[in-house]
């Protein structure tokens, strides 16, 4: 009778440590279960920030590329303009390269730059200089 209240107290004992030990983590789990459920309201708060963010990142694009769309050609005479230059750049490198490595003279620059402006041309510029 003794051994059996005797196994009696160590199974109570062992009850008792498994309830306390039952306990702690009820609490733990408890406790991990409201930073979870904090994590998580975090989480949806910065997910619907993202969402906004990328809503306004894809209105400034949008607007952005109306811009670009819309964007107005120069005028004609400018387009000519600028393809005579170009045209005259082209036209005049061969003679830039001989004079840049030392085999012309800026005499031949300067009578060749003389005859690339037109008189059309410099009324253009003047004209239009004095629009803007």
């Amino acid at each position: 009778m003794l051994s059996t209240q005797s196994e009696e107290v160590e199974l109570s004992k062992k009850h008792e440590e498994i309830l306390g030990k039952r306990a702690v983590l009820l609490l733990q789990m408890e406790s991990l279960y409201k930073q979870q459920k904090c994590t998580r309201k975090q989480q949806v708060k910065m997910s619907h920030v993202a969402h906004e963010r990328n809503a306004q990142l894809l209105q400034d694009l949008q607007k952005i590329e109306n811009r670009l769309g819309t964007k107005q050609l120069p005028h004609p005479d400018i387009l000519t303009l600028e393809t005579r230059y170009w045209a005259s750049v082209e036209e005049n490198i061969p003679e830039w390269e001989r004079f840049l490595l030392g085999g012309g003279s800026t005499m031949d620059l300067e009578n060749k730059g003389q005859t690339l402006l037109q008189p059309e041309v410099i009324h253009f510029t003047i004209c239009y200089s004095s629009m803007i």
